[in-house]
């Protein structure tokens, strides 16, 4: 097997060799294509080279190495060399040469922190590029994406080739289609495969319908996590992954991270809110946006934020009752639901302006039909009752109204966030753009904060303006 360098081979630098001639021979396989190195030394039985570093590599994966040049890993009695080596360079074992190598000689730089590291967090690094690069396949299909979200989606399906187009299928290109949520693209080739793409769970400083960027994104290839209709990727992870301590580990602190620092989805700003005096209980309901697929999908009876209110009240006539709308009705980029005008007449109390994180530890208990706030008051122990079939249901974490005979699995609160959190999304950085990890997401999450919201641009500032201009016409029309 000849591995030629992809630069000759696109005639852009000299080889050495006569490739015309090599194809003509029966026993020469020709490799030009740009191809990681491993596998081929993982399957090879030697190595030949000039003075190329895959030699060096083969060496570290233990394979026989001849060199016909003199790099900087032959002479030491580790190769076999065409070449006399220098005076100076004696015996050397694979280990002393590997730690000169790559811990001695070279300083790195860690690409997210801007700062210098060992090499294991480089090594580190750089696996995760790999790793996340290659989940999917080569070429993907992207169907109804806007013109907003089609550069983020090629940094979140960074190592497949993406091709956009609006509604239509290119079936010459198919082999995987990737849709916004729930959609269901017309005509899917036979045996093509789709990737469903939401924002993540810990996404940004900001709200999504104000078209902030996300730092994370769920990519999954067998449903989705809100359609509790079908099985999705997150539900199989929970149903059956063996969490090993050493992810329960990360997932702890992970956890303890969010607590601390009083992280949510959005991490909106806004005024404290005082738990009233004297009050035995007081009871959160959480508001969600009525037309959203989780409660078309995800909530099999309730689907109403006055039904679901009015339900708590009955079932805690005593309690202090608090009731918090969805953060994209209150900023106007989304219609109300049926009723909520009327909603103080079955609490005590509408937040507003309160930071959820604050507000999940000022209360007593979560009430929510499909919300992430659910999942989020889970992990700063709060008690949730939910009435519909939101992703964190079903495992023995909560008081669920209705259940799926599919979660069957009973969880520890860290088995499900290592598995919402660590397993299942995608992390990119905001530094980088390229891959990461949730615990330095949270980090740039905390430096996004600090800085505060970023100010709209123009074009996003008139969205917003069209979209509340939009939902106040929708409410004039249908009296919600």
């Amino acid at each position: 097997v000849l591995k030629v360098h992809p630069e000759v081979f696109a005639g852009r630098k000299q080889g050495h060799f006569d490739l015309a001639a090599l194809k003509a021979n029966s026993r020469i396989k020709v490799l030009a294509e740009n191809q990681h190195p491993v596998p081929l030394i993982a399957h090879a039985d030697a190595v030949y080279t000039v003075t190329s570093q895959v030699g060096f590599e083969a060496l570290l994966w233990g394979r026989p190495v001849h060199c016909f040049g003199m790099p900087f890993y032959a002479g030491w009695g580790l190769t076999q060399d065409a070449l006399p080596a220098p005076a100076r360079r004696g015996k050397a074992t694979l280990e002393q040469l590997a730690h000169a190598a790559l811990l001695r000689y070279p300083r790195y730089l860690d690409p997210e922190r801007n700062e210098l590291c060992d090499v294991y967090r480089l090594i580190d690094w750089i696996a995760l590029q790999r790793q996340m690069r290659g989940r999917f396949p080569q070429h993907v299909e992207a169907i109804g994406f806007s013109r907003w979200k089609r550069p983020i989606l090629t940094r979140f399906l960074d190592g497949s080739a993406l091709r956009f187009s609006k509604s239509k299928v290119r079936s010459y290109d198919a082999e995987c289609i990737a849709v916004w949520g729930r959609k269901e693209p017309q005509g899917l080739p036979a045996g093509a495969s789709l990737l469903r793409v939401e924002d993540g769970f810990i996404r940004s400083v900001g709200l999504g319908a104000e078209l902030t960027r996300p730092l994370s994104w769920v990519i999954d290839d067998i449903g989705i996590y809100y359609d509790a209709t079908r099985p999705s990727r997150l539900e199989q992870i929970l149903s059956e992954r063996d969490f090993e301590p050493k992810l329960l580990t990360r997932a702890t602190a992970l956890r303890e991270s969010i607590c601390r620092e009083g992280l949510t989805k959005y991490n909106l700003g806004g005024q404290h809110w005082q738990r009233p005096p004297d009050t035995k209980k007081v009871v959160l309901v959480v508001g969600q946006v009525e037309s959203d697929a989780s409660l078309k999908w995800g909530a099999p009876g309730i689907r109403g934020n006055m039904e679901l209110l009015r339900t708590v009240r009955t079932a805690r006539p005593d309690a202090w009752l608090v009731y918090k709308p969805h953060p994209d009705v209150v900023a106007g980029l989304r219609q109300r639901g049926k009723e909520e005008d009327s909603a103080e007449r079955y609490c005590n109390e509408i937040i507003i302006d309160a930071p959820m994180s604050k507000l999940l530890q000022a209360v007593d208990e979560v009430h929510v039909l499909t919300s992430l706030a659910g999942f989020e008051a889970l992990l700063r122990g709060r008690p949730v009752f939910t009435y519909g079939l939101p992703f964190y249901a079903g495992w023995g974490l909560t008081q669920d109204v209705h259940s799926t005979p599919r979660r069957t699995r009973r969880l520890t609160l860290d088995q499900l966030v290592a598995g919402t959190l660590i397993e299942y999304p995608t992390y990119v950085s905001l530094t980088t753009g390229r891959f990461t990890t949730p615990e330095r997401a949270l980090e740039e999450l905390l430096e996004w904060r600090s800085r505060g919201p970023e100010k709209p641009r123009l074009w996003r500032r008139l969205w917003r303006a069209t979209l509340g201009a939009y939902a106040r016409l929708l409410r004039r029309n249908t009296g919600a």
